[in-house]
């Protein structure tokens, strides 16, 4: 685990330490795009320079999107950062960490780029995949591409509203952002990714009152219930709650539901943006092996990870940096 931030470590202000739209409204549509980059000169020079041109990709978009709402946040993995940036990789980057619990593993998958676009409209959305991967040819291979979705009133597929816990004002950007810690690196953040297939049939089966038990949360109205009394096992809420002596941790979730009812398959794609990986990775380890273990988050009998992997999106500047 990383040394613990300052609390008085700040973002910094500067221009070239300018986010990509992390802070972006919740959008009606979304899609998680992962490649890997071929190991070649030709292609890892092609993946520089579009990298390079991201803002003008996004804008090639974005200006028929009448409601200015269209977002596209751009990540690089731990494996391709050298070579794509010739830059010393942040300081907590690391591929994504496996977890074995007792029931349950966290896998951690192939990904050296994270598309993640946001928008009001899927027309949006395919568009813009289709003149990135048009740009960047066959210089990579398509790893995962999956479509998102706003379900109701931003509940996830199994009844619960998702992202409650989620930093607003001033929390957000300290709580997303990297600042001063790693001055190269500020103004990027980390991004965790999993894809988690529901088993729904089970789901329903369980009780509406079970199922608050574990998801910490009211059905219906949202309300947050008591953290359970030791030894009762820990909610989800509970579980994914991470503190330490600089008070309490928050990072950004956007979350999506996700669906293809022919094959039987719904899930939620989890996405975790946070200044500070370690965070993300103390919640999954609470998860995954329980707090104490083996009391492991009851959610995952229910809802199995597929995927995991790692990426951190960088300062626009630092992205238009690489076309040079």
């Amino acid at each position: 685990m990383a040394t613990p931030i300052a609390p008085n470590a700040t973002i910094a202000p500067a221009v070239d330490a300018e986010p990509q739209a992390i802070d972006a409204p919740l959008s009606v549509a979304a899609a998680f795009l992962v490649l890997g980059v071929r190991d070649d000169a030709a292609s890892i020079a092609t993946v520089r320079a579009v990298l390079g041109s991201t803002d003008d990709l996004i804008k090639n978009v974005a200006v028929r999107d009448i409601s200015n709402t269209f977002t596209v946040n751009v990540g690089i993995g731990h494996r391709a950062w050298s070579a794509l940036t010739g830059q010393p990789p942040p300081r907590e980057l690391t591929p994504f960490k496996q977890i074995q619990g007792a029931k349950h593993t966290a896998v951690s998958t192939p990904g050296d780029l994270l598309y993640h676009v946001r928008a009001r409209s899927m027309d949006l959305v395919v568009e813009f995949e289709r003149l990135l991967l048009d740009a960047l040819g066959d210089a990579v291979v398509p790893v995962d591409d999956v479509a998102g979705f706003r379900y109701f009133d931003g509940r996830d597929l199994l009844g619960f509203v998702d992202g409650t816990a989620n930093p607003n004002g001033l929390a957000l950007p300290a709580a997303t952002l990297v600042g001063d810690e790693d001055p190269a690196h500020a103004g990027g953040s980390y991004v965790v990714i999993q894809k988690y297939l529901h088993d729904l049939q089970a789901w329903r089966a369980q009780q509406v009152e079970s199922q608050e038990r574990i998801v910490g949360r009211t059905k219906y109205d949202n309300v947050e219930l008591p953290d359970a009394a030791a030894p009762e096992q820990k909610s989800h809420k509970t579980l994914c709650t991470i503190t330490d002596a600089q008070g309490e941790h928050d990072i950004l979730r956007d979350n999506m539901p996700f669906a293809n009812p022919g094959r039987g398959e719904y899930g939620t794609y989890f996405i975790g943006y946070s200044r500070r990986l370690w965070v993300i990775e103390k919640m999954l380890e609470r998860m995954f092996i329980g707090d104490p273990p083996p009391l492991h988050d009851r959610i995952l009998d229910f809802s199995t990870a597929t995927t995991g992997v790692v990426f951190f999106a960088p300062a626009r500047a630092f992205l238009a940096g690489l076309g040079d």
